[in-house]
């Protein structure tokens, strides 16, 4: 009977236990034990504590992450405005565009197995899209060298997202790119010229979306399973997908436009259910918790936890600047001068107060539509993940925070 009582007595502690043993959480530390400064990281909290109060944004979770270990990780603000729901640091984000560095992963993932290689023309892999014409008022041209993966990953491909107000731009509107499948994005994309010459120009498009096709067409195997099979599960993002299940609903944050009117409410937002379109290029949900382990593998070199992912050689190549030698800056409606662009994020190439003068040289990032963003500096071991949910994309949070969290650094 004791021996039974003594078993039942220990077997919450048995369990506890066991959960933080198999839990995989970065370590909590004090800023300074990070190499951070405590007094200088609270004026982070003031600067969003402000936003919040004068009503610039609703709320956001900030982490911060120097090391392998977490130095920052607070919450602010209303998760949702309307129900008057505190923001949370587990809370879910719709992650918009931060899809496309996970889709550039799998893709390089294939590249290091080699069933892709970086210069094969997309076509070889997509038939729809081989023979891809330029345009010309005067009448289109063939597309020489056709499009290849590396134009893909690094937004050289010509490819649009119909966002213009050109004739190759309101195609993309007539012909619905954007609002099938990924079968009928790539058949629709076919039909369609390129704007420029591959390799010519850089134009942020839907050839993530393109890329994510060829994931799946390559592994044969759904994008959502790639990505859960071997990065979602490997890297323990157990709160990232294309979709929110029931039990997980209530951490959705709301969507607000500009003024913090609702666009998208909780529990009317379209990812409580399967998408039509697995997008790679804007269609996941996730946590700031996840994407810092995201992250944090790629700022280890490809590994995290002893599970490695990619080759630091691979990683190099996302990280650091790849566009030709012609192409000197990014540009998503005004130029990012001293802003370049690897396989997968952009990269900061020369330091310039013309724009993001916080950034130091080889940070490297992006962000989402709904203004979620993130940077990491490899010479500083720092990984910053900053979500909110606002739209159109604003800068509120990084221009507010960034230089507060590299002053904070004490060695």
């Amino acid at each position: 009977m004791l021996a039974a009582a003594m078993k039942l007595l220990f077997l919450p502690l048995v369990l506890f236990f066991s959960f933080i043993v198999s839990a995989k959480e970065f370590p909590v530390v004090e800023p300074k034990a990070a190499g951070m400064s405590a007094e200088k990281l609270a004026a982070v909290d003031a600067a969003l504590e402000k936003l919040v109060a004068d009503r610039k944004i609703a709320g956001c979770v900030v982490a911060v992450a120097r090391r392998g270990e977490i130095a920052y990780f607070k919450a602010f603000g209303k998760a949702d405005i309307e129900a008057d729901k505190p923001m949370t640091t587990d809370a879910v984000f719709r992650i918009f565009s931060m899809t496309k560095a996970i889709t550039s992963a799998s893709a390089l993932m294939l590249v290091e197995e080699g069933k892709i290689a970086l210069d094969d023309p997309i076509g070889k892999h997509l038939p729809a899209l081989a023979d891809l014409e330029v345009y010309h008022k005067s009448g289109n041209t063939k597309a020489d060298p056709q499009p290849t993966v590396r134009d893909l990953l690094r937004h050289t491909a010509g490819f649009s997202y119909g966002w213009g107000l050109g004739p190759v731009d309101k195609l993309y509107g007539e012909k619905g790119v954007m609002d099938g499948t990924l079968d009928e994005l790539v058949a629709r994309l076919g039909g369609i010229p390129l704007l420029y010459q591959p390799g010519t120009e850089w134009n942020y498009s839907a050839g993530t979306d393109v890329l994510g096709a060829l994931v799946e067409k390559v592994s044969g195997q759904a994008l959502d399973a790639f990505f859960r099979e071997r990065i979602f599960e490997p890297l323990d993002m157990r709160d990232s997908g294309f979709s929110l299940p029931t039990d997980k609903a209530a951490r959705l944050t709301a969507n607000y436009s500009g003024a913090l009117k609702p666009i998208e409410k909780p529990s009317e937002s379209a990812y409580l259910k399967a998408p039509k379109m697995r997008s790679g290029g804007g269609g996941l949900v996730s946590t700031a918790r996840d994407y810092l382990r995201f992250l944090q593998m790629i700022a280890n070199g490809g590994e995290l936890e002893g599970k490695r992912l990619l080759k630091a050689e691979t990683v190099k190549l996302m990280t650091t600047n790849q566009l030709p030698e012609g192409i000197k800056n990014i540009a998503i409606g005004l130029p990012r001068p001293g802003i370049g662009f690897g396989l997968g994020f952009s990269v900061r190439t020369k330091e310039t107060k013309l724009w993001d003068a916080a950034a130091p040289l080889g940070e490297f990032g992006w962000g989402g539509a709904a203004s979620t963003h993130y940077w990491v500096s490899p010479k500083d071991e720092l990984v910053v993940v900053a979500m909110q949910q606002q739209m159109p994309y604003n800068f509120i949070i990084e221009n507010t925070i960034k230089a507060l969290i590299y002053d904070a650094m004490e060695d």
